[in-house]
């Protein structure tokens, strides 16, 4: 069968629980913006999402990874990889993907994390040994490719909700999981410190992408923006990407919701009180040298 090649694609360029879900669906309503899925959310080695365990390092985070382990699957299923996903025939995934993903007024869009990206080059790469550099191995894989980034100004938030989506395999509130899961999910300064500096990290690992294509994103918008007010988003992203936004703009309500809760909002209390803690000395003594 003979894929019709988007004429217009976008990639929606994230960290997770960034909003960049809540986007997506906003832009798949319009119908005019593409299907954008986590279409290449996998890891190479085995063809799905990164586990509980695997965003941690298991030599310097053992307790962590211990601590983990007994959420692994809370339903007891370890889900396949997509059944046309295969390293070594990755073409006939693309070509799935760029099908799933196209509306019928040739607009690609899709969703892709800075956590999978090394592994999604690797692949591509796999489809006839191209040594391109990354900008142009995805902007041949995706024509007229355009990029849109979302980033969490609140890096604590971002953490703290990537931390009990961890534990509870529930990325979204309607997931079974989220109510179900084996275990509550349980505090760890720890674990949420790392992944403060671990989004951190990626969102500058983004930013330094787009330095070195010569521009910026063109476009960047922020979660908090986003969940103030979702449509001049939508609007600018639109806008953007050169497609006329229909009238009125069909944007209903989202199946997705905010996650915050009571114990969120303790976590994050807890979070800034223990880094408080560790600020005092320092401050005590500076105050010491000024007297």
């Amino acid at each position: 069968m003979v894929i019709a090649m988007p004429m217009l694609s976008y990639l929606v360029c994230a960290t997770p629980r960034s909003g960049s879900t809540l986007l997506c669906e906003l832009l798949d309503q319009t119908r005019v913006a593409g299907h954008p899925e986590e279409y290449f959310e996998a890891l190479r080695h085995s063809g799905v999402p990164r586990r509980p365990h695997e965003y941690f390092n298991p030599e310097r985070h053992a307790n962590i990874i211990e601590r983990l382990a007994f959420r692994e699957m809370p339903d007891g299923v370890v889900r396949p990889p997509n059944p046309l996903w295969d390293p070594s025939e990755y073409g006939r995934y693309l070509n799935w993907a760029l099908e799933q993903g196209t509306t019928p007024n040739g607009v690609f869009g899709a969703k892709l994390m800075w956590g999978y990206l090394g592994d999604f080059a690797t692949l591509l790469r796999t489809i006839d040994g191209s040594d391109l550099p990354l900008p142009a191995l995805l902007a041949r894989a995706f024509p007229g490719l355009r990029y849109i980034q979302i980033t969490r100004e609140d890096k604590v938030r971002q953490a703290v909700s990537l931390w009990k989506a961890v534990q509870t395999q529930a990325w979204r509130q309607a997931d079974p999981e989220y109510a179900s899961s084996l275990k509550e999910p349980v505090f760890s300064f720890r674990a949420i410190n790392y992944l403060v500096r671990l989004l951190t990290a990626h969102d500058a690992s983004w930013d330094a992408y787009f330095l070195g294509l010569g521009q910026p994103p063109q476009l960047k918008v922020t979660y908090e923006e986003l969940a103030a007010d979702p449509a001049p988003v939508v609007h600018r992203v639109l806008e953007h990407l050169g497609i006329p936004a229909p009238d009125p703009l069909p944007l209903g309500s989202p199946r997705i919701s905010v996650q915050a809760d009571e114990l969120s909002e303790e976590w994050i209390r807890r979070v800034h009180d223990h880094l408080g803690a560790l600020e005092e000395p320092e401050t005590a003594v500076v105050s010491a040298r000024r007297s």
